[in-house]
């Protein structure tokens, strides 16, 4: 049976999230995993609600219908309010706490809350708060190796915005280091 996991990264547009499961995607495909990345946006771009989907397998994908996803990532209220049935039991729950208050009353995921939005801005630009929810996502599922994420950053910003490579990075970091030093709660 093969091993399929897959992610669900949603909140406003602006924030990175096409970014941050394109990242994925790229380096699921340089470790020789199986991808599927799915955008999903409204005609308002930024400030209108963005999603993807990406899904990582060791054998070709079936279908990209996720009707469960292993991990979720929420940006933003609305994205909370509907993605968080949607992560599977035992799944996990990325939660930004810059802008997401209550967190979820279930107790059969786990769910990690951290201030993206005020890490990314620590790190050097705040729309890269799905940078952060990356780091995050990746130190509680390690889905591929940081450093395979760390490369497929510098490959997509060297080429495009060389200028902001370092902000990317301290905010993949800043995630990462926020979710192993205990900043998760079982809801």
């Amino acid at each position: 049976m093969t091993v399929e996991r897959s992610t669900v990264f949603a909140g406003f547009g602006g924030q990175g999230l096409l970014f941050a499961g394109n990242v994925l995607a790229r380096a699921a495909m340089a470790e020789g995993l199986e991808v599927l990345w799915i955008p999903s946006y409204g005609p308002e771009m930024r400030g209108g609600t963005a999603s993807c989907t990406v899904i990582v397998a060791e054998e070709p994908i079936g279908s990209p219908v996720v009707d469960r996803a292993d991990a979720v990532v929420a940006l933003n209220p609305p994205s909370m309010a509907k993605f968080e049935p949607l992560v599977a039991a035992g799944g996990l729950l990325v939660v930004n706490t810059s802008l997401i208050e209550a967190l979820p009353a279930r107790t059969d995921i786990e769910v990690v809350a951290i201030p993206c939005t005020a890490l990314a801005r620590t790190a050097g630009d705040d729309r890269l708060v799905s940078v952060v929810a990356l780091g995050a996502l990746l130190a509680r599922r390690p889905i591929v190796p940081l450093a395979a994420v760390r490369d497929a950053i510098e490959r997509v910003v060297q080429t495009k915005r060389p200028e902001i490579l370092a902000a990317d990075l301290a905010a993949l970091d800043a995630g990462f280091a926020a979710a192993l030093e205990g900043a998760t709660a079982r809801a």
